[in-house]
């Protein structure tokens, strides 16, 4: 009995785990060295190496996909799960899971229905995000002073911005050079809007008060880099507010949702920015000649008023006849009561110097006089029983009293001599203010029995006079009313009364 049967096939090679894994992928990548597959994406996933994997699978069968990291940043369409695509690339195995999967080197949309659907499911995910909220869009400056231009410089849609510019209103202009179409066309865009909205207000290059963003018509293909996410987040993110100038009236991007004001073409975009200089220019001057004629007017209507207003006051000579009435019946009773207010002043002056008499304070003064030698009497005796107590106790106080002696009488002959003084000069007021004084000057003083006669007609009224001189008084009788009469110089009857 044989201890082994052999069996066919027990002479194969034994190949190692690892040797068969090379060797099916030697085969796979030689059979398929770069391939083209059309699928949907799904399960998307974006580690932190920054690879990319995903799944491209159709109806019955699913097929793994990897973009590795430095190819990433390249291709000219990122994945999204659902999205029909042509990815291209090589097929190779993963020995690590048994699998085959295709390393992708680009990917495109399969068709014009996917560019859409993945346009549509962008547009969706970024309102979902609030970007194109029509709260958060600012308003277009009405007249900006510089201006900065977004797109290619030696397109014809840059001529076109500039012309209209000039011919409306013509304004600084700052031109951000990009490209507007394929790989470059995204990062360049969202580079120049957030530039611009990196300058500094007043630095070396002014900072724009308005972005236009501009670009001709094409297809969706063509126009595809302003509906790349990167572009739509900078427009929504400028401070500086942003016309989005993409396409003809037809061509609808991203951007357009995002910016703050959409123009269907690139020279409509260039006429929103600045009015017409010249319709303002006749605004201005129509309204500067509305401004003229409403002040006219106004004018007119105040002064129409004024008038009206002045008629109804009267004449001024009216308003100012009561007050000149009063004045004259003033002015002729001010006369008289100056008259009589002298006359009661030289009254009451006679009458205090009456009172003031040489005689009265000679009296005043002799009293107050045997008033002081009366206590200068008692003084000494009391001085010197002072004196004889002090002499007793302290022989020193002697000369203290004797001091105060000394000193009272100082005093006493001190306030003898100042009453005298005030006496002397009460004299001298009487006499200075008295009417003697004035007698001697050559006037003299007329008296009737009535009192003293001030006035022709008192005098004449008056049966008898008495006429007062500086050396006496002298009495005088004439006729009442008719007997007086007036006397020239040359009169022989002068100085008589009769």
């Amino acid at each position: 009995m044989a201890l082994f049967d052999n069996e066919p096939g027990d002479n194969a090679h034994e190949f190692t785990v690892s040797e068969l894994s090379g060797a099916v992928r030697r085969v796979i990548e030689g059979e398929f060295g770069r391939v083209r597959v059309r699928g949907e994406i799904g399960r998307v996933s974006r580690p932190a190496s920054g690879h990319l994997y995903f799944d491209l699978k159709d109806e019955r069968a699913v097929i793994a996909a990897v973009v590795w990291k430095g190819q990433a940043a390249r291709l000219s369409m990122r994945p999204e799960e659902g999205l029909e695509v042509v990815a291209s690339g090589r097929l190779t195995t993963f020995a690590g899971q048994s699998k085959y999967q295709i390393v992708v080197e680009d990917l495109a949309p399969a068709g014009q229905g996917a560019l859409m659907l993945m346009l549509e499911k962008r547009r969706a995910r970024l309102a979902a995000e609030g970007l194109f909220d029509a709260a958060r869009k600012r308003p277009i400056p009405y007249l900006p002073e510089v201006i900065g231009v977004v797109t290619s410089p030696s397109g014809a849609v840059i001529r076109d911005i500039l012309h209209r510019l000039r011919d409306r209103f013509p304004r600084r202009v700052l031109i951000w050079p990009v490209a507007v179409q394929g790989e470059k066309c995204a990062p360049e865009v969202a580079a120049a809007i957030r530039g611009f909205n990196a300058l500094a207000p007043g630095g070396p290059i002014p900072r724009p008060d308005l972005i236009i963003v501009a670009r001709g018509g094409g297809s969706l293909e063509d126009l595809w880099g302003f509906n790349e996410e990167i572009v739509v987040r900078a427009a929504a993110e400028s401070a500086i507010p942003l016309i989005s100038a993409v396409g003809h009236e037809t061509d609808t991007t991203l951007i357009d949702h995002a910016a703050d004001r959409r123009a269907p073409t690139p020279t409509a975009a260039a006429e929103m920015a600045v009015p017409v200089r010249l319709d303002l220019l006749a605004a201005a001057s129509d309204q500067g000649a509305r401004l003229a004629r409403a002040i006219t007017q106004g004018l007119e209507r105040r002064r129409q008023r004024l008038g009206d207003l002045g008629r109804a006051l009267g004449r001024p000579e009216s308003l100012l006849d009561p007050a000149r009435q009063r004045l004259d019946q003033w002015a002729d009773r001010l006369g008289p009561a100056l008259t009589g207010a002298a006359t009661r002043k030289r009254a009451a002056l006679n009458a205090i110097g009456g009172r003031l008499h040489p005689a009265i304070l000679r009296g005043l003064l002799a009293r107050e006089r045997r008033h002081f030698e009366g206590w200068a009497d008692r003084l000494g005796p009391a001085l010197a029983r002072l004196a004889r107590q002090a002499a007793s106790d302290n022989r020193r106080d002697r000369a203290d009293l004797e001091t105060l002696a000394e000193r009272l009488a100082a005093a006493i002959r001190l306030r003898l001599a100042g009453l005298a003084e005030r006496l002397a000069a009460a004299e001298r007021m009487r006499l200075g203010l008295g009417h003697v004084e004035t007698l001697r000057r050559g006037f003299a003083v007329i008296r009737a029995a009535t009192g003293i006669v001030t006035t022709r007609a008192a005098a004449a009224r008056a049966p008898a006079l008495e006429i007062e001189f500086h050396d006496g008084r002298l009495p005088v009788a004439h006729a009442p009313a008719t007997g007086a009469r007036a006397w020239g110089p040359d009169d022989p009857g002068q100085g008589q009364l009769s």
